[in-house]
């Protein structure tokens, strides 16, 4: 595996280890050693996935403290524009909406940290994603901030979305609790 560092603290691009023949295909997605000598610790305590359809948007989602999470996410079919947002009020990018393709051919994964928002767009006929998350969901510190309302180009108009993503608050609005 290899990280590489992006423009956002903490936040890595993950190269997945992988071999192909003329059988298939093998893509080793974590390993815990190699992610506590290059990255940083991480336990992991839930592990689940979503397929989505073409033009869907999911996001801007993250959990507040105390029970924020780091998590990591690779795209097993097809592909996404994956968008992190750092809302750690001391960030020298708070704010700011960075982007990375995460699809079947690159193999690549991103390891978000606590503190950061996630979202992403389907391009694809039909994608999915798997996370592996350090805390277990908790649904009174679930929350999210409306995509549309971060200062970012976003190369898509009207995707679909659920009424719960539509109805977050605006980014002008949100008071960040992380430190």
């Amino acid at each position: 595996m290899d990280f590489e560092v992006t423009s956002i603290p903490d936040c890595y691009l993950i190269n997945s280890f992988h071999q192909q023949d003329e059988r298939g295909g093998f893509v080793k997605t974590f390993h815990s050693q190699e992610f506590d000598q290059k990255a940083f610790s991480f336990d992991i305590k839930e592990i689940y996935y979503t397929w989505s359809k073409k033009n869907v948007f999911r996001g801007f989602h993250f959990q507040m403290p105390p029970h924020a999470h780091s998590k990591i996410v690779f795209c097993n079919f097809g592909g996404v524009i994956d968008y992190v947002v750092d809302l750690r009020k001391d960030s020298e990018v708070y704010g700011k909406v960075f982007s990375f393709e995460l699809n079947e051919e690159n193999r690549q994964g991103i390891l978000i940290p606590k503190g950061c928002a996630h979202g992403f767009y389907v391009p694809y006929e039909k994608s999915m994603l798997t996370y592996l998350v350090e805390t277990e969901y908790a649904s009174e510190y679930d929350s999210g901030i409306l995509w549309s309302t971060f200062d970012h180009s976003f190369n898509f108009e009207k995707p679909l979305t659920s009424k719960r993503d539509a109805e977050f608050d605006s980014f002008k609005n949100f008071k960040s609790p992380f430190e």
